[in-house]
Parts: structure tokens; C-alpha cells; sequence
């Protein structure tokens, strides 16, 4: 599902291997494999995430970014 808003701004809930669950915004650059590769705004950096860590994704409103 997370494959129809690569290129766009989202937030996601996300548990890492540790079990952490965190909120973070990223903007989708691609999805494959299991693994969406974006970059993440919260640690301002290129990240891959897991795509079965993926608690919860929303669109962020851009009247509301």
C-alpha cells in the first residue's frame, strides 16, 4: 500500500528490530523488495525502512505541513 505515495510527503508510525516504535515524516523515494528507501525529515537524512515496521502512513496536507 506505502507504494502509492512514493514522491510524496507522508507520516508513518514505525517500530524498528528493537521494538521502538517511533513518528516520523518522510518523503517516499522508492518501495521494493520490502523496503521503502526515503528520505526522513525527523533525522534529516536518507533512510530505508521496513515495510512490515510500518505501523500506520498518512498523506501530511500541505496546508497543514
Amino acid at each position: 500500500m506505502i507504494d502509492k505515495y512514493v514522491g510524496q510527503l507522508i507520516n508513518i508510525i514505525y517500530v524498528d528490530r528493537h521494538g521502538r516504535i517511533t513518528q516520523r515524516r518522510i518523503t517516499v523515494y522508492s518501495v521494493g523488495g520490502g523496503q521503502v528507501r526515503a528520505y526522513d525529515h525527523t533525522r534529516q537524512g536518507m533512510r530505508t525502512f521496513h515495510v512490515e515496521g510500518i505501523l500506520a502512513q498518512e498523506p501530511v496536507n500541505s496546508y497543514a505541513s
